[in-house]
C-alpha cells in the first residue's frame, strides 16, 4: 500500500503599512516611529520594532532593515541580517518568514509580491530613486530569482501627493524624463511631482500584473509621518514577507 506525500503548505505574500499610532516614542516622533536615524531615543525605537515583530508574529531578528540613501542599490537576502543593509534602497527575498522593511515619511514604499514565483521585495522610491531606476533594478533582481512581471502585484503605499509636492521646474523635468506621468501641477498651480502616478506608469510599461495604490497623502494625513510637513519627525514602515 503506497501513500502520496502531503503537498507543502502554501506560502503567501503579506503586506502591511504602519502609521503613527501605538508606539512608545515621544513628540515629535510620537508614537510608533520605526526610524533609528531621525534623532529619536534608540530605546524607544527598539521597543517599537519589537512591537512590530510581535504584531506580525515573527522574532525581531527576522526583520530586515536598510540604510536607505535615495539610490538604486538592491540587496538579495536569504536569512536574517545583522544590522541594516548598507547603501540599499531595495531588498528582495524568496525566504519565508523574512520581513522586508522600508522606512518612509513622504517617499513611496513599493511592496512587490509574486505569489507564483514566491518572491517579494520592499523598495524605497523617492524622486532620486525613481530617477536612478530603483524600481526596475528591484524587478530585475526578482526576475533573477525566478519571478515574472506578469505574476507580480505592486502596492504603492502612502506618500506625499502631487497636489502637495511642489518642486523646481528643472527637478520636475529630470524625474519626468524617466517617469513622464509624475509631472503634475500642485493645487497652487506650480510644478509638482506625483511619484505614485509616475511609478504606476513605469510598472505598467514593465508588464507588472497588478498595481494597487494606497491613496493617503503623508503631508495631509496626521496619522502618518511626513518630513515635508514637519521636518523633524519619525518614519512609518512598509513591510512585506512570505508567511
Amino acid at each position: 500500500m503506497s501513500s502520496t506525500p502531503a503537498a507543502p503548505q502554501a506560502v503567501r505574500p503579506r503586506r502591511v503599512v504602519t502609521d503613527r499610532r501605538g508606539g512608545r516614542s515621544r513628540s515629535p516622533y510620537d508614537s510608533f516611529n520605526l526610524g533609528d536615524h531621525v534623532g529619536d531615543d534608540p530605546a524607544d525605537v527598539a521597543a517599537n520594532r519589537v512591537r512590530l515583530a510581535r504584531e506580525l508574529g515573527v522574532d525581531a531578528d527576522r526583520l530586515v532593515w536598510m540604510t536607505q540613501v535615495h539610490g538604486a542599490g538592491v540587496a538579495v537576502v536569504d536569512g536574517p541580517v545583522a544590522g541594516p543593509l548598507p547603501d540599499t534602497d531595495a531588498v528582495v527575498t524568496r525566504t519565508p518568514g523574512l520581513v522586508l522593511c522600508v522606512l518612509v515619511a513622504d517617499c513611496v514604499p513599493v511592496l512587490f509580491a509574486d505569489p507564483v514565483g514566491g518572491v517579494v521585495a520592499a523598495v524605497h522610491a523617492g524622486r532620486e530613486g525613481v530617477r536612478q531606476g530603483v524600481v526596475p533594478a528591484a524587478l530585475a533582481a526578482m526576475a533573477r530569482l525566478g519571478s515574472r512581471p506578469t505574476d507580480v502585484a505592486a502596492l504603492l503605499g502612502p506618500a506625499v501627493c502631487g497636489a502637495c509636492y511642489e518642486v523646481p521646474r528643472a527637478l520636475q523635468a529630470e524625474v519626468a524624463r524617466v517617469a513622464p506621468a509624475a509631472a503634475v501641477r500642485t493645487r497652487k498651480g506650480t510644478p509638482g511631482l506625483d511619484l505614485r502616478a509616475g511609478l504606476a506608469e513605469l510598472l505598467r510599461g514593465a508588464g507588472v500584473g497588478q498595481v494597487v495604490h494606497d491613496p493617503r497623502c503623508t503631508a495631509e494625513d496626521r496619522l502618518l509621518f511626513s518630513h515635508r510637513r514637519d521636518r523633524v519627525t519619525g518614519r512609518q514602515a512598509g513591510v512585506v514577507w512570505l508567511g
